[in-house]
Formats: C-alpha cells, structure tokens, sequence
C-alpha cells in the first residue's frame, strides 16, 4: 500500500531561510508550503492537512516556544520540529517540554535536518496504513447498512439519528436475524463517539467465569491462569462505545456488578481492590422476552430499567412488506458480484416463494438463502429450485410465532393460525392453487378468496394450467 504524503509547512519569519528550507525539501521530493509567522501557520494547520511542521524558534510575534504550546494543544498529533540559532540544553529540554519532536540547533548539516523530516515521513505512513488496515477488518456502520423503506424500519432509522448524537444507554430488543448490531454500530457511528473505540462482546459466547475478566479484567493471580494483570474490554474502550449483544445470558451476579458499572462507569478488577473509572457508552441486545426473564427471575428488573433509557425494537421480517424483496436483491446484487455472476433478477415464481415465506430467521435467513440461490442458479434469473424448500423453518417459526402470539386476541390468533394453514399447504404444493386446493378439499375459487382475504399474493405467478 502506497500512502501520499501531504506537504510539510515551514514557519520562519526570514524570507530567505524559509527558501532555503523549501529547495532543500523539494529536492528531496516533498511538497513544502510556508509561513512567515506563527498566528498564519496556525490558520495553515486549521484548513490544510500537513505530516509535519518545521519551525524557528524566534519569531516575530508569537514566539517558536509559544507556537509549540498552541500546537500540541490543537493538533496534538502533528509532529513540529525546531531549529534555532541560539542553542541550549535549558532551550532544548524547554522545546521537547512544549511538544517538538526533535530540536536541532544551527547550524545543522542538511543529513541531519533530512534524517528528522524522513523520520516524520515513515511516521505518517505507519499511521495510515495501520488506519486503513483498521478500517479494511472492521465492518462499517451507518443508516445505509440498514436497507428497507418500510414504516417500521424508517422510525428505526430516525430514532438513530436522533438518539446517536447523545449519551444515553441503549437497549435493543427483537428476533435473532434482525439487525440488531447493525443498529448499535450505526449508533456509535453517527455519535461523536466514532473516532474512538467501538467494542462488542457476544455475552452468550464467553463462559461466564470468564466473561466478568473480559469485560472488567483481572489482577495478577486473581484465578488460576492470571500469571499476569490484565485490562478489561470496558477500560480499553474508554471515551468509546461497548456492545453487549445477548445480555439476557448474562448470570446475575454480574448483572450486578454491570449495574455499578452503569451508575457512574466505576468497576474494580477480578481479584482487585482498586477502583477504576471509565467513559464508556453502553449498548445492550438481546433477542430473549426480556418480561418472562424478569419475571422467572433471570434477569434483574433493576438493570433492565438502567439499560432500557432507549429501547429498539426492530420489527421482524414478515412485518416489514416490500422490504423482503428490496433486501432480497440487495444480497442478489452482492453475492452475485463477489462470485462473478449475471444474475439479473428472480423470476416471478421465485418472487413469489420469497413473499410467501414468513421469514422466521429474518434478514439472516434471507441473506444465506439469496446466496444459496446465487451459488445453485446457472440462468439469468434466480428460479424456485434455487432457493430452499423452508419446510423445515417453516415448522420453525411456526411454534415460535404461536409463543409470540399467546397474547393475542382470538381474531389476532385465528387469523395468523389460517394464514399459516394455507402457507404451509402452498409450500408443500410448489405454490401450485389446484393441487393445493385439492389437498385443502376446497373449491378452488374459495382457496383463491380466502388468500386474498389473507393477503397472500400470488398474483404474479407464471401462466400455468394450474395457476
């Protein structure tokens, strides 16, 4: 990876030194822009990006000295070098105090002042590359990963715009497979949070004797195998973001001590007394009923009202309308690019079956069916034998919906139980109506009122006899 330089500023209020400086810069190679004061380079700095600074220490004005002092504290990250004509050890330990990453003292042999510009030059390019190193294995969030134009997904997508620019503790709560982490990492991506650390943690996929080391850390012998202290995932984030996806399993001693944790961001190490604090912004997940938790007593109430300042509640899949195709040719576009395929659509069958199936795997479910598809299809349009059958999540989601619908009123439940009954039958025939509704002994204009009543559409299914 090859990383252009941006140019480097000079500030020296003598006109010819600062000539000298640039032929001797630019005969190396390197773009050089100048300043005859301090008050002028500043404002450089402000507008323009430099990978160093190299500066006199007197100046008319304000001095070299002071000009250190401003820049470490406005762009603590660029390195500034001072030369001076009037050397001493008193000056140079002043310089280094102030912020300059090197000193040199006139006059200076053209190597040395070249040796210190290269040093900064290998500097800013380690920087970048490890940046885009960083940036290339961590996924990228923002309110454009989460696709859809449902009314439901769009009140998700206006309450992360507004709920980003805070502070406050979040809870996301609904179905596996529903974009739960794409809405944290848009949160932290949209906060003035996101130059710092973004930090997830699976609670459900560390054991729990170890999860507490995890998140807070340890001291030096605290167990068996702590040969050495070590710093928790909250104290490394600190001044950034830490998402807890499946919270719900967390056992309920360390609910407690995460419930501290969210009082005033203090916490104390496995095996230690010390107490530390820490500026970390808490977004919490889980996909269990948060309620019947509470109320077998898994789950302290206490902390679920300490995380749940916002809630999230994406709505699942078979909620959301068209957003299942428009998701469906997202994930077409994708898959087919990366394998190097011409798929140009799904064919109307195909499109049918997507929007008959009720999706309980949600938008992960649709995401590895469009890539099984993508994989099997060999025309230009992605054909029903592609996708899977779902005869087997069908039966899936049709015992978790019934949990889900147990509170329902009678005509809720009706509804939604018929629904699946022809769902099922339509499966099981190829979405074929007359075999359908022969397995059904119904007429087939009565099979074809009541999916319509139903609004099951099979309106653009292929001209066939049957159809």
């Amino acid at each position: 990876m090859k990383v252009v330089l941006p140019p480097l500023l000079i500030v020296d209020d003598e006109k010819n030194m600062r000539a000298s400086l640039e032929t001797v810069m630019q005969d190396e190679g390197y773009d050089v822009s100048s300043a005859e004061s301090a008050e002028l380079a500043l404002e450089l700095v402000g507008q323009n990006a430099y990978f160093m600074v190299i500066t006199d220490a007197r100046l008319g004005g304000m001095s070299g000295y002071e000009f250190l002092k401003e820049m470490a504290k406005r762009h603590p990250d660029l390195p500034v070098l001072m030369i001076t004509a009037y050397a001493t050890p008193k000056l140079a330990v002043e310089a280094i105090k102030s912020g300059a990453i090197d000193y040199l003292a006139k006059p200076f042999a053209p190597e040395e002042l070249l040796h210190a510009v290269s040093r900064c030059a290998e500097r800013y390019q380690l920087i970048q590359e490890n940046q885009a190193l960083k940036n290339a294995t961590m996924p990228q969030f923002g309110l454009d990963r989460i696709i859809g134009q449902s009314e439901g997904i769009t009140q998700v997508k206006d309450l992360i715009a507004t709920v980003a620019k805070t502070h406050a503790t979040v809870l996301i709560l609904g179905e596996s497979g529903t974009g739960k982490e794409l809405i944290a990492g848009a949160i932290h991506a949209l906060s003035d949070r996101r130059e710092a650390s973004y930090t997830r943690i699976n609670c459900a996929a560390i054991p729990d004797q170890l999860l507490e080391s995890e998140l807070f850390g340890h001291e030096k012998g605290a167990f068996t195998g702590a040969i050495r202290s070590k710093s928790g995932r909250m104290q490394e984030a600190d001044g950034g973001t830490v998402f807890l996806d499946e919270i719900g399993d967390m056992s309920r001693p360390l609910q407690a001590k995460l419930l501290r944790f969210l009082e005033d961001g203090t916490f104390t190490r496995v095996g230690g007394n010390t107490e530390l604090k820490v500026d970390v912004r808490l977004i919490a997940a889980t996909n269990r009923d948060i309620v019947s938790a509470i109320r077998n007593h898994q789950f302290r109430e206490d902390l679920f009202h300490r995380l749940n300042v916002v809630q999230f509640t994406p709505p699942a899949l078979r909620e959301r309308g068209e957003d299942t195709l428009i998701l469906a040719k997202h994930f077409l576009e994708h898959f087919s690019a990366s394998m190097g395929k011409a798929i140009q659509g799904f064919s109307p069958a195909a499109t049918e079956v997507l929007q008959a199936h009720h999706w309980p795997g949600n938008v992960r479910e649709l995401r590895n069916a469009i890539e099984r598809s993508v994989i099997l299809e060999t025309t230009d349009h992605i054909q029903p034998s592609s996708l899977p059958n779902f005869k087997v999540e069908s039966q899936l989601g049709s015992s978790e919906a019934n949990e889900n619908l147990s509170q329902g009123t009678y005509q809720e439940q009706m509804h939604f139980h018929e629904r699946q009954i022809f769902l099922r039958k339509l499966s099981d025939h190829d979405f074929q109506l007359e075999s359908t509704a022969k397995a059904l002994d119904l007429p087939l204009h009565e099979l074809q009122y009541r999916l319509h009543q139903l609004r099951i559409n099979l309106s653009q299914a292929p001209d066939t006899p049957e159809s």
